[in-house]
């Protein structure tokens, strides 16, 4: 077995979606900056992996998909504090827990946001770039042939 491959982990699929890893070799971060609350920096992402080479932008507008996972992301975390909410605090329509609820899960919402976001493109690239777990090996595939620089971020 050769020190370059026995000095690589192999993550789960599940790590390298939640810690936002590229999907082809699971090593490489996907973003440049650390999750935070600048919005610019937040979403910025390398435009390959910075260990296989994986291209992370497929196609012109390959991200739009990600704001049904977001969505669902969202909602999952809505029902979850709705349950936590209600085994801890309890519902009533008599009187403002439910206002008292809707508030706490706005504000939830909007922290976790940066993490969603991030959490939605990983998830969603993984859905479309596979794990190639003899990716020392080969090289990815060219440039996408559907990629247009002149029309990136033309939205």
């Amino acid at each position: 077995m050769s020190k370059k491959k026995s000095e690589h982990k192999n993550k789960s699929y599940l790590e390298s979606v939640i810690g936002c890893h590229c999907p082809r070799c699971r090593e490489g971060k996907l973003f440049e900056h650390p999750v935070s609350f600048n919005l610019k920096k937040v979403l910025k992402m390398n435009k390959t992996c910075p260990v296989c080479e994986q291209p992370t932008e497929i196609e012109v507008g390959f991200y739009y998909g990600t704001g049904y996972v977001s969505y669902a992301v969202a909602i999952a975390i809505s029902v979850a504090t709705f349950i936590a909410w209600w085994i801890i605090i309890g519902v009533s329509v008599n009187d403002n827990r439910i206002l008292y609820w809707l508030i706490f899960n706005a504000i939830v919402l909007l922290l976790v946001q940066p993490f969603t976001m991030r959490f939605a493109r990983s998830l969603w690239i993984s859905w479309f770039v596979k794990y190639d777990p003899d990716w020392t090996k080969k090289k990815p595939v060219g440039t996408p042939e559907r990629t247009n620089k002149d029309q990136a971020n033309n939205w």
